[in-house]
């Protein structure tokens, strides 16, 4: 049985829809008209009620930041800005419940950025977030809870900071060397309980708290040690 928003599914899913906003990550955004154009024809196609139009395309202009470009063609903005042109849009309704696909995709860090702080505002008006994204920063960085998929199935789900406290301790020695020297260093960790994650020119010792007689640079722990060490991916 699944329900979202208190709703039952599929059953409910009218009423479900109704209270979530999509972001997708193709932007489907229509070229040939203004921000606002695009804007107008979204609160028609949520519902939005005649007399409520205008105050609900104001009230997203100002979120996304994009008042002074009301007037311009889509054609014209900035990948940054279609995708916070994107967001706004998802936003007229006043959803519960955003779904974001990839919101940061193809964004220089920068605007990335930018939407980040978007996406915390959101947060801070009482919105729920599910997003799916692959930089491993970002999962860190925003959310409550994450969830790493690995070939299609969950390996781990948890709050980020609790998933590498548990998997990845708090402290992390990076040995770098020869791949001989690298070996070495994964076997004496083995031998005392450490977990590792070898990358091509270091091997980071996991769990390491403590370990004063290991030579090596230390670091903090992050997501990335979890998502590697539970799936064996590295990222790209």
């Amino acid at each position: 049985e699944l329900e979202v928003l208190g709703h039952r599914l599929p059953e409910d899913s009218k009423q479900a829809r109704a209270q979530m906003g999509v972001v997708p990550q193709l932007d489907n955004l229509d070229a040939s008209l203004t921000v606002e154009q695009n804007l107008l024809v979204f609160t028609h196609l949520y519902r939005v009620p005649g007399r409520e139009r205008k105050a609900a395309i104001e009230r997203t202009l100002a979120i996304a930041n994009l008042g002074d470009r009301r007037g311009s063609k889509v054609s014209q903005l900035s990948g940054g800005m279609r995708r916070r042109l994107l967001i706004a849009r998802g936003l007229l309704h006043e959803p519960r419940l955003m779904l974001l696909d990839e919101p940061t995709v193809g964004l220089d860090p920068q605007v990335r950025q930018e939407l980040w702080a978007l996406i915390d505002l959101m947060r801070s008006q009482g919105v729920s977030i599910l997003m799916s994204t692959h930089y491993i920063e970002e999962a860190e960085r925003l959310c409550d809870s994450v969830t790493i998929m690995s070939h299609g199935k969950a390996v781990a789900v948890g709050a980020p900071d609790a998933l590498i406290r548990e998997h990845a301790g708090r402290e992390a020695i990076e040995v770098y060397g020869s791949p001989a020297r690298l070996t070495d260093v994964e076997a004496e960790a083995g031998q005392r309980g450490w977990r590792t994650r070898r990358t091509g020119t270091s091997v980071a010792i996991l769990h390491s708290n403590g370990a004063s007689d290991l030579e090596g640079e230390r670091r903090v722990t992050n997501l990335e040690d979890v998502f590697v060490l539970l799936t064996g991916e590295e990222i790209s």
